[in-house]
């Protein structure tokens, strides 16, 4: 067994290529090896020898390997996989030591050479022992001559059914656009501007630390810095490097620095079409010139994503139906579940269900479905509260099981630990969602609210801010929690003008806001803002939101209290 390609692999990114190979040796090739009951007799660059006992346990471990290839390469553009040959041979060999040499060994390796990308070769001999105890399409290949074998070999190969070179969702679509189970992106070096040469140093820093911030976003395939940085100054089109490189969409931009002022900017462009998606420019003074390229980094990084996920929702609406895949389920689910109505969580639960169908350990797929079933619970649809919160906990604790640093999971079980007051839940989960990406926007989002829930809202408030400089397309989405946080403060003028922003004001939002008018001597708005809520929700109280709602210290659950019996909303 080798890697197809390999030089070709090792000579655009040695370290990323090596990094890849021993990943797919250790999780995958050779436990399954020693599961189906070989032992590795020698390993020499890019290649396996393995022997077995049996000839149906070796072609079960080829099978099991290259379908093992086929789901790992999912995540891969199609240009960095790792494809693996395997040749299977029946005959005698010479031990040499744990080695083993012979003619057995020889027509192994050369009847491999004739595998496809992915694919498997077996010799007559081999197939003879297991075409009637293996139910497998064995196409004959005929006589074939091979290096240094003094016969021609009969060869076979596995047929496309059992072990196919491409794995649908890494087919071409055309001669133009791999389609890719996630959305990948290349960085390409920032153009420095400046006419100094020792500034390149500045610009080579931010290209760097974009690629290592975006790596940390799981939902997003970004093409290695070695790949992307021979294109430097190439002068290409974005539809060729996007060609080249297997990337959907590239992030390029420039820097000028003049004095102590630096300018930076970054586009997003399509690699298809070469058109803009988003582009934004940065002036700033350059104080310490690290904390600049942090700063800018950091930005970008949190408005590429979400840029990203916007441009992918558009095409996957274009998509038909019956060329959807898992990940495409899950983007139009997440459409709907944004929608925040009893309508669309349905949907957006149907649409869910159907990733998990599609691929029943797509730790994501479940993830979102436990984020929709909370949302039934908040919107009263959809079953029993009991129903929903059992629901919800089966489907995100599946989705932790198929893999334990899921990013989703972990955010969810925070929200879930914040709503319920399980504060221990909700620190240990969300500290692990910020660990795996503290440049998410969603979970800074969440440090904001954990830290204001927590009694911190000085605190909350700074990350809250943080988040809207990091991410302002969603700022909008954040002020009904830049809201309580300023009124955990006092101010609740801040606090009035930070509701007054939310795109769709709910019977709560309208209560709270009438407590701000009480404390700004606004009785008339107050009792407005009342009539409003009660004519959403009749049955709002101030018991029942009272009971709603979870703080972690017992004074700021007391100033809601108190401020909320100002106004005319009923006790009970």
């Amino acid at each position: 067994m080798d890697v197809a390609g390999y030089s070709r692999l090792v000579g655009d990114d040695e370290e990323g290529t090596l990094t890849a190979l021993r990943s797919h040796r250790v999780d995958l090739t050779d436990p399954l090896i020693v599961e189906f009951g070989g032992r590795i007799a020698n390993t020499a660059g890019d290649s396996i020898l393995a022997e077995f006992p049996s000839a149906v346990e070796a072609v079960r471990c080829a099978v099991a390997i290259q379908e093992g290839m086929d789901k790992r390469n999912q995540l891969v553009p199609q240009h960095r996989q790792l494809r693996f040959r395997i040749g299977v041979n029946v005959g005698d060999v010479v031990p040499n030591g744990n080695d083993l040499l012979g003619d057995g060994v020889n027509v192994a390796a050369r009847i491999e050479a004739l595998a496809s990308n992915g694919g498997i070769c077996l010799s007559r001999s081999a197939r003879d022992q297991v075409r009637d105890r293996l139910d497998f399409q064995f196409d004959d290949l005929g006589e074939i001559e091979v290096k240094n074998i003094d016969r021609p070999v009969r060869v076979f190969s596995i047929g496309a059914t059992v072990a196919p070179a491409l794995n649908a969702t890494t087919q071409k679509k055309s001669d133009h656009e791999p389609e890719l189970l996630f959305p990948s992106i290349a960085v390409l070096p920032f153009k420095n501007l400046s006419g100094d040469p020792e500034q390149e140093y500045f610009a080579d820093g931010i290209f760097e630390d974009i690629i290592t911030e975006l790596s940390r976003f799981p939902d997003i395939i970004v093409v290695a810095r070695t790949s992307a940085f021979p294109h430097k100054g190439s002068g290409e089109k974005p539809e060729e490097i996007s060609l080249k490189l297997g990337a959907r969409y590239l992030l390029e931009g420039s820097v000028r620095k003049g004095g102590n002022k630096v300018r930076i900017t970054a586009q997003l462009v399509d690699g298809r079409t070469g058109h803009h998606i988003w582009a934004e420019r940065y002036d700033r003074d350059l104080v310490d010139i690290f904390d600049v390229q942090d700063e800018i980094t950091q930005t970008v990084v949190a408005n590429v994503p979400s840029r990203i996920a916007t441009a992918e929702l558009s095409r996957v609406k274009r998509k038909p139906p019956n060329e959807l895949s898992a990940y495409d389920f899950v983007l139009r689910g997440k459409l709907h579940h944004h929608k925040y109505t009893a309508e669309d969580n349905a949907e957006a639960l149907r649409l869910l269900d159907a990733a998990i169908a599609c691929d029943p350990e797509y730790a994501s797929a479940y993830a979102w479905k436990a984020c929709t079933l909370g949302q039934a619970l908040g919107l009263g649809c959809g079953g029993t509260p009991d129903e929903l919160i059992e629901r919800n906990l089966d489907a995100v604790h599946k989705g932790l099981s198929l893999d334990e640093n899921n990013l989703e999971c972990h955010r969810i079980l925070a929200e879930f630990g914040m709503a319920y007051g399980e504060w221990e839940n909700a620190e240990l989960h969300h500290a692990k969602a910020f660990q795996l990406n503290p440049n998410d926007s969603r979970i800074i989002t969440q440090r904001g609210e954990l830290f204001t829930k927590l009694g911190q809202a000085e605190e909350g408030l700074v990350w809250l801010l943080k988040a809207n400089q990091c991410d302002p397309l969603s700022a909008p989405g954040r002020s009904h929690l830049l809201a309580r946080a300023n009124f955990a403060l006092r101010e609740y003028q801040k606090a009035l003008k930070s509701y007054k922003q939310i795109p769709k004001l709910r019977p709560d939002h309208l209560a709270e806001m009438a407590a701000c008018c009480v404390e700004l001597d606004q009785a008339e708005h107050s009792d407005t803002y009342v009539e409003r809520a009660l004519a959403e929700k009749p049955d709002l109280s101030v018991k029942d939101y009272l009971a709603r709602q979870k703080w972690k210290q017992p004074d700021d659950l007391d100033h809601w209290r108190d401020k909320l019996l100002g106004t005319s909303l009923p006790q009970k």
